[in-house]
């Protein structure tokens, strides 16, 4: 390897971490339900289109408000990870939900307490879901980057 190179590694290095050691911060950890891997099990949400096809415009105008109060109450009490839409698709897919919590059981429960499901707006599927703990920071972190509220 020439020198050119090893300086460009280095740099690299250098610049995107991978000289410097992360420490492990267990009370972080502990606080967000990490496991030994940092990881945790959640229920992830699948939002489709619904089978209310009739709702007039002041109707799912309602839905909608509901179900985005929902999507903030939820995320306060610290049950829902991340929410969002999909972009248009071909599978009628209309956005996600990431629940914190541990069974399928748990998240029917939240999912069933939106308005725009209740409406049937919205129709569901739930799976379990592991990923790291590290996503309950996403509604933190969001509330420091959004300039315009919902």
């Amino acid at each position: 390897m020439s020198t050119k190179h090893l300086i460009i590694l280095l740099f690299l290095g250098l610049n995107f971490g991978f000289s410097q050691e992360v420490k492990f911060d267990e009370n972080l950890a502990k606080s967000l339900g990490a496991d030994d891997y940092g990881m945790k099990q959640y229920v992830f949400c699948i939002l489709k289109t619904g089978s209310n096809t009739t709702a007039s415009e002041k109707e799912r105008n309602d839905y909608f408000k509901g179900h985005m109060e929902n999507i903030q109450r939820l995320a306060s009490e610290g049950k829902l990870a991340v929410a969002g839409p999909f972009m248009k698709n071909d599978k009628n897919y209309r956005g996600i939900f990431v629940f914190n919590v541990a069974t399928v059981e748990e998240a029917k429960v939240l999912v069933e307490s939106d308005p725009a499901v209740q409406g049937k707006i919205f129709e569901y599927e739930l799976t379990p879901w592991y990923c790291s703990a590290a996503l309950m920071k996403v509604n933190e972190i969001h509330q420091s980057i959004q300039k315009t509220k919902f």
